[in-house]
């Protein structure tokens, strides 16, 4: 499959209005913002986008209402991530109806599926599809984690295209990309790695914090695809304040409440999670103002 995700792909926060249902304005206004600040793709639905918190209709229209916005000037990655392989081939069915560019799959989560279990999982996910697939290693948040060596097996699946790393395991990441051809997308899924993850050959990242500094992830990219390498460097450097804040709050909340302090009107997280406390809100206001986002 010629399909090659590449570059700044934001993993799209979900806008919610004062009645806690999907905004549909609020989606339409931050699809503009994040094109503005040039990305290379939106991914929406995904663990930033509270995948979990969504049921199938919100999922649908929010699919919709980012492809329509968008245009076609920029692909779209659809989160299509559950816990059974059953549900992730009803999702992904879903968003190939609608018309997506190419489907993001978290493994399964509470679960805990053997490396051959998780190879058969893919593959039903794969076959049941045309579209390409996005893996996502993310053992942080659900204790799975996708080896090097099934990695290197799934990237044989012929519209197995890449994988989304979340680890922060640096050592994975490149054994990841050692061990598997270069038609194959390694992405960065960690936001301070971004520079790490190109310098090893990885070819982009799908990033929480574009939410918030769209330019500023771009810069770390396309600095360094273009060989400028300390420009590169600098612009991770300054983004990484924005990353580690994310300790302020439960995740996902500290992108949306951020997002809110720069005047982007995307709401707040569904409950349990809520928004940071004066203190707090403080803090990340001061992180936003360093940057020169305020």
């Amino acid at each position: 499959m010629s399909f090659t995700p590449r570059g700044i792909i934001p993993a799209m926060v979900t806008p919610f209005d004062r009645q806690g249902k999907v905004s549909k304005d609020g989606l339409r206004g931050l699809v503009d913002y994040l094109m503005e600040g040039g990305v290379h793709g939106l991914f929406p639905v995904g663990s930033q986008g509270e995948f979990y918190a969504l049921e199938r209709e919100e999922k649908k229209k929010i699919i919709e209402i980012v492809l329509e916005q968008a245009k076609g000037k920029v692909p779209i990655y659809a989160g299509t991530g559950a816990i059974t392989t059953r549900e992730v081939i009803a999702l992904t069915k879903m968003a190939e109806d609608i018309g997506v560019d190419a489907v993001s799959v978290i493994t399964p989560f509470y679960i805990s599926p053997t490396q051959d279990e998780l190879y058969e999982h893919y593959l039903a996910i794969a076959k049941s599809t045309n579209l390409p697939i996005l893996l996502y290693n993310n053992p942080g948040r659900t204790g799975v984690n996708l080896s090097a060596d099934l990695v290197v097996r799934l990237s044989k699946v012929d519209n197995i295209v890449g994988i989304k790393d979340s680890s922060g395991d640096m050592t994975l990441t490149a054994e990841y990309i050692r061990r598997t051809s270069n038609d194959f997308s390694l992405l960065a899924g960690r936001d301070t790695l971004i520079y790490g993850t190109l310098s090893y050959g990885g070819k982009g990242a799908i990033a929480a914090t574009a939410n918030v500094a769209p330019k500023l992830v771009v810069e770390i990219c396309e600095a360094y695809m273009r060989g400028a390498i300390e420009r590169a460097k600098k612009a991770q450097a300054n983004l990484a304040p924005l990353r580690l804040a994310f300790s302020l709050g439960s995740f996902p909340v500290v992108i949306k409440d951020a997002l809110e302090l720069i005047g982007i009107k995307v709401g707040t997280t569904r409950t349990p999670v809520k928004s940071l406390n004066k203190d707090k809100q403080e803090m990340l206001r001061n992180v936003l103002r360093e940057m020169k986002l305020l």
